[in-house]
């Protein structure tokens, strides 16, 4: 297998490759004069299987530059390509809205465009993503891990925690590994004008709760659950998300209603991730590495 890395992912394919079976791929990015991008590869992938390490998040470069690598490698023979994309991006725009863009499909028809084979993530975002991307996705969860995180800290008897209906199933994964007899909630949301607003949730809390989630990004969400849970006597609130994208400062709310520490992956590069003490880190390597999984 060859592996070809960009640079901001560097951290995940320098462990990935301690494997054997794993050669690094070189290639380069490069503009014309004019200003369009262009790709060279300075290794032969003809009949090999290759995997591209890397994102297709904002800035749009990373978007463009990925697709161009992958049709390359398969105009130079490569037998198969997998994306592995650590961060799914645009998997949230997967919802029909009169006069806006679906942009999940947008996204999974180009990168079939691109002879990308399948695709290697975390913690899909939600089952319409199937649906509008026309290539085998192979959603990698994080459920053990959060699961042993909450048996190390003792938090068997706290309250498991969707603060959405799409969180549901992760907290469920999570609640079955770790052995969990507490109930577990959920809220429903709504979009409004005002923001984010929840429904009241069925079903009583402990003073400790566990919020599983697939993504922070502004902090809405989990700053309106967290407003209800208070409400509801929780005292102390522990977040547990596979994707840190924290954007903006809406956030550090989060400090002040609870919340002790928030663990998330580095599906996001660290150095895009806040420098907190009460962030935890969790490396994606060694899951990625066990079982050879992409």
């Amino acid at each position: 297998m060859i592996l070809f890395t960009f640079p901001s992912y560097e951290y995940i394919g320098s462990a990935l490759r301690k494997s054997p079976d794993h050669k690094k791929g070189a290639f380069a990015a490069n503009r014309y004069p004019n200003g369009e991008l262009h790709i060279t590869i300075g290794t032969d992938v003809r009949g090999q299987e290759c995997v591209i390490l890397g994102t297709i998040a904002p800035p749009d470069e990373n978007f463009t530059s990925f697709l161009l690598l992958a049709d390359t490698l398969k105009q130079q023979g490569a037998r198969r390509v997998t994306a592995l994309l650590p961060y799914l991006a645009y998997a949230r725009h997967d919802k029909i809205v009169n006069k806006e863009s679906l942009a999940t499909a947008w996204v999974g028809g180009l990168l079939e465009r691109s002879r990308i084979d399948a695709i290697t993530t975390f913690s899909l975002h939600s089952d319409e993503d199937r649906e509008y991307i026309p290539l085998p996705i192979n959603s990698l969860s994080l459920s053990e891990t959060f699961a042993q995180i909450i048996i190390g800290r003792s938090l068997t008897g706290a309250t498991l925690v969707a603060p959405d209906e799409g969180a549901i199933d992760r907290c469920e994964a999570v609640k079955r590994v770790a052995e969990m007899e507490t109930s577990s909630i959920s809220f429903k949301k709504r979009h409004t004008k005002a923001g984010v607003t929840l429904s009241q949730p069925s079903g009583s809390v402990t003073t400790d709760a566990v919020i599983v989630d697939d993504m922070i990004d502004t902090g809405q969400t989990l700053i309106a659950c967290c407003k209800k849970l208070k409400a509801l006597g929780v005292k102390r609130i522990t977040i547990m998300v596979t994707h840190g994208l924290f954007t903006g400062t809406a956030w550090t709310q989060l400090w002040n209603m609870g919340v002790e520490r928030i663990y998330c992956t580095d599906s996001i590069p660290p150095t895009l991730i806040p420098k907190d003490p009460r962030i935890t880190i969790i490396p994606i390597a060694p899951l990625l590495q066990s079982g050879r999984s992409y």
